[in-house]
């Protein structure tokens, strides 16, 4: 099964961090991970390998976030955001952040569910 094409998989697991240089050497010595700085045009963002295979990232919290512990969270694959987002509001939940373009990569938003677990979704475009 490729995750990044199955709708309703789980694919990709994010840190969101106040440090995520620390954070990237603790999980390297942790799991053997490597994690790629992508440099200031992504705002640090590191993509976080085991061995070849890109599964996650690691992130600064963004300027201006509310204060918040850093967190893991994770991301489902869909087909297309927007529907996704119109079935969640009609299902009790709500749309944080809406839908919005990641160059490269795909369309993106994070959804609340009615007891108020958090999930990001994302329509893959490579």
């Amino acid at each position: 099964m490729d995750v990044f094409k199955t709708h309703g998989a789980f694919s990709w697991s994010e840190l969101v961090t106040t440090d995520p240089a620390a954070a990237a050497g603790f999980y390297s010595q942790l799991f053997g991970w490597t994690a790629k700085d992508m440099g200031e045009a992504m705002g640090g963002y590191r993509v976080v390998n085991v061995g070849e295979t890109a599964v996650g990232g690691i992130m600064a919290m963004p300027p201006g976030a509310p204060p918040m512990p850093p967190h893991w969270g994770c991301y489902v694959t869909v087909d297309k955001v927007e529907p996704v987002l119109e079935k969640c509001a009609a299902l009790g939940g709500k749309t944080l952040v809406p839908a919005m373009d990641v160059p490269g990569v795909g369309r993106m938003a994070v959804l609340q569910d009615p007891q108020g677990a958090v999930l990001s979704i994302m329509a893959y475009s490579m």
